[in-house]
């Protein structure tokens, strides 16, 4: 880790940062989209997989609408995202591995911020190469288009 202040400011367990890794990894050859959801505990400033329902590890999304359905519509979250798709220009196939900054216009200021401050140091230990922006669910479900260019 660099000595970035955000570094100092936000956290990953060692449990965290395994799956983080671990995500990039078995991602790359996936026939379908991986995604998982990461949120900040406020009090804490720790970055971690959201829980899923009755379970502590994270759910691994395959559908962009499920995905969409299951972030909050008032607090941001990241989402990383590893989408097969083919490319208009080469209709070469690929899977990029990207960063889903989920801001719902309703979020307050406070969560604004916190997300804001900790999007680059969750880019750089993720190991994404693109951040997309998305503010709804309409948003989420056409990254895709994005992706393809």
């Amino acid at each position: 880790m660099s000595g970035s202040s955000e570094a100092r400011l936000y956290s990953f367990t060692p449990e965290t940062l395994a799956a983080l890794k671990k995500f990039r990894l078995g991602t790359s050859r996936a026939s379908k989209p991986q995604a998982v959801i990461y949120e900040i505990n406020k009090k804490t400033q720790e970055i971690h997989p959201s829980p899923s329902e009755g379970s502590d590890t994270p759910t691994i999304y395959t559908d962009l609408s499920t995905l969409a359905s299951e972030l909050p519509p008032h607090s941001p979250r990241f989402v990383l995202l590893s989408h097969p798709i083919t490319l208009k220009s080469s209709g070469r196939e690929t899977a990029p591995y990207v960063l889903l900054y989920y801001l719902p216009p309703t979020a307050n200021n406070e969560l604004r911020m916190l997300y804001a401050g900790a999007k680059e140091l969750m880019r750089a230990t993720a190991g994404v190469g693109k951040v997309l922006e998305v503010n709804d669910e309409e948003e989420v479900e056409g990254v895709k288009e994005v992706l393809e260019g």
